[in-house]
């Protein structure tokens, strides 16, 4: 079974509520009736009743199932502004200015109180807004995770090579949100990663902290990083598989993870790579998407309190089921 399809199984097993802020966009339209004919989430999306029924209609699709909510009439909307002035104090926000962000076109704030209140498992939006603003509003909303201050990036790598990480599949981190981490960041993208790991795959994840050097072999403070990374991520997650600093090749080879790691319990076998900066995880993930013909399903967003995935705004309706049906797992818990 595909690895897409093994998601969408698992969130039928125990279906979430995931909000689309982004009626206003066709492809979310088309997209909501889906999930929810496919069982693989129930669905809120965002906007006025009558405007969104005329859409689906005139896009020959049906919103049976789906729950049409309008932020300004919503029933919650006074709780929600309560909360994010509470949340926001400090910042001088005022309730006139929570309303007017709660209210806003773009439903983002709108959505991510609905996740923070439980009123949703979680959140999928960016078919029409940036990523940072995609972002920002989860963030400032909905926080991070326990113990986290970074936000990051997961893409799942299916290979066409069963030998590699879990059965051909690996996870990459971080390689669409930090440019440039410190070791404490990279510890965190390396304890969220290997989470993401165990929740999409099942199985407990081997990190391989990447550098040019393994082990010392060259001496850099880039290199530096990476271990001052590495012992950070042990002290949040002392069960944590985890090894570095170690090459590509180290972390995937077991021939050359025996010769350059001997003894160790990742070198040769990594399911889950943890790249130095953004300019190695972009350039990489694109490299084995392009030349080696993996397939690339991301980015998923990690390191929040609850979930909310952001989408290109290129994306197509089976982008929006696809990326849906990973919140509603994320938001399994």
């Amino acid at each position: 079974m595909h690895l897409v399809d093994q998601i969408k199984a698992k969130a039928r097993t125990n279906q979430q509520t995931v909000v689309l802020p982004e009626g206003y966009d066709d492809r979310m339209v088309q997209a909501a009736g889906k999930i929810v004919a496919d069982g693989l989430a129930n669905i809120v999306l965002l906007g006025n009743e009558a405007t969104l029924q005329a859409k689906a209609a005139e896009l020959g699709v049906t919103l049976d199932g789906v729950t049409i909510l309008e932020p300004a009439a919503a029933p919650q909307l006074e709780d929600y502004v309560a909360e994010l002035v509470e949340l926001r104090k400090k910042k001088g926000l005022t309730p006139e200015q929570a309303r007017e962000l709660l209210t806003a076109e773009d439903n983002l704030y709108f959505a991510s109180m609905m996740v923070r209140k439980n009123d949703a498992g979680g959140a999928v939006a960016g078919a029409f807004n940036t990523t940072g603003d995609v972002l920002r509003a989860a963030f400032q909303v909905i926080g991070t995770a326990p113990g986290m201050k970074t936000v990051s990036s997961v893409f799942l790598m299916v290979t066409k090579n069963p030998d590699f990480g879990e059965n051909g599949i690996l996870l990459f981190a971080d390689c669409a949100v930090n440019p440039n981490p410190d070791a404490k960041a990279l510890a965190e993208i390396a304890v969220s990663t290997a989470s993401s790991c165990k929740s999409f795959l099942g199985v407990d994840a081997r990190v391989a902290m990447l550098s040019f050097s393994t082990k010392g072999s060259a001496k850099h403070e880039d290199a530096d990083k990476v271990l001052e990374a590495m012992a950070m991520a042990k002290e949040l997650n002392p069960q944590l598989q985890i090894d570095g600093e170690l090459q590509a090749d180290a972390a995937l080879l077991p021939k050359v993870g025996e010769k350059k790691a001997p003894g160790s319990v990742v070198a040769g076998k990594a399911n889950t790579l943890i790249f130095p900066d953004l300019d190695a995880g972009n350039i990489g993930y694109k490299l084995v998407e392009r030349v080696a013909g993996a397939e690339a399903v991301g980015p998923i967003i990690q390191g929040l309190a609850k979930p909310v995935n952001d989408l290109s705004r290129g994306c197509s309706v089976d982008d929006i089921i696809s990326v849906s049906a990973i919140t509603a797992v994320q938001a399994q818990g």
